[in-house]
């Protein structure tokens, strides 16, 4: 079959290779621009550009498709069977969406309805959902409102990391999207009912705030490293938390209740496990205070 492919990070990595070793014929690969990294600020391909040219395959950077007519031209040329999505970064305008002929199938990562928009991946594990999964989707005009090809469930652990979520739904993509092409299954509606949006993360919501409950706030650590991060303010400096335990206790919440990284939070109290300052190695928490202050009683913001 004739596609294209549009993706950018990680988690859209595995469909690419899949759909190339499965002898599709990938006519171009569509993904952000270079972008500035690292401390020469150096241009550097995202993940799936790097993938791309690895494979041989020609690719395509777009700063921007949504109103520029030369590149829904130069789409709708390609003369496609169906183009393949999966965490892109762009909208695609109806004149690109309607051009392939099975039109424009999507990989998000979430049982839709549950979880449109930006960061579904991470929404799932904040708000304790016991299972996530891939939806294979045919795109229109409306976010994530497309009808639904197929669907595989994952369950959520209670040490799930985002990033051990993240890599077992980029597998599921992979695998979902070879059947949805081999066996264009019927599309179903969306339900109404049960709709949630994951809107896009920022860097300020890693910040915690220690009047949440100490399950919320284990999960935010869990759901935001690598990014944003999770992190508090503590003798003028910000430290990442990287990992952390829920354990009985209370207290005014964000106060040290013991010298090991012990804090009171609204409900219950957090185990700080693994910490991190700015410009440092992570540490484990007992190595971590042997070389920074937080004893018991002090306040953390």
């Amino acid at each position: 079959m004739r596609i294209a492919f549009m993706g950018s990070p990680d988690f859209a990595v595995p469909a690419l290779r899949a759909l190339h070793d499965a002898g599709h014929e990938i006519a171009a690969v569509y993904t952000q621009p270079p972008r500035p990294a690292g401390r020469g600020h150096r241009e550097t391909p995202c993940p799936v550009h790097r993938a791309a040219l690895d494979l041989g395959l020609e690719v395509r950077t777009p700063a921007r498709v949504k109103r520029d007519i030369t590149q829904h031209d130069a789409f709708a040329a390609l003369n496609l069977d169906a183009a393949v999505v999966a965490a892109y970064g762009l909208i695609l305008p109806k004149p690109m969406l309607d051009a392939p002929k099975r039109g424009c199938l999507n990989i998000h990562a979430s049982l839709l309805p549950r979880w449109r928009g930006a960061a579904p991946i991470h929404a799932a594990i904040l708000a304790g959902d016991a299972e996530s999964g891939v939806t294979i989707m045919r795109m229109e005009e409306g976010l994530d409102t497309g009808p639904m090809l197929l669907k595989e469930a994952t369950p959520i652990g209670p040490d799930t990391t985002v990033q051990v979520l993240h890599d077992a739904l980029s597998e599921i993509g992979a695998r979902l999207i070879l059947r949805a092409l081999a066996e264009d299954p019927p599309a179903t509606p969306q339900p109404e009912a049960g709709v949630t949006y994951a809107a896009k993360l920022t860097k300020e919501d890693g910040r915690l705030d220690w009047s949440l409950d100490a399950a919320a706030l284990e999960r935010r650590v869990r759901a935001l490293n690598p990014w944003p991060g999770t992190f508090f303010v503590h003798s003028g400096e910000q430290i990442r938390i990287l990992a952390a335990r829920i354990e009985p206790g209370s207290g005014t919440p964000g106060t040290l209740l013991d010298d090991t990284a012990l804090v009171a939070t609204g409900s219950g109290a957090l185990r700080l496990l693994r910490l991190q300052r700015p410009g440092r190695a992570a540490m484990d928490a007992d190595a971590f205070l042997r070389g920074f202050a937080m004893p018991r009683g002090a306040a953390l913001d």
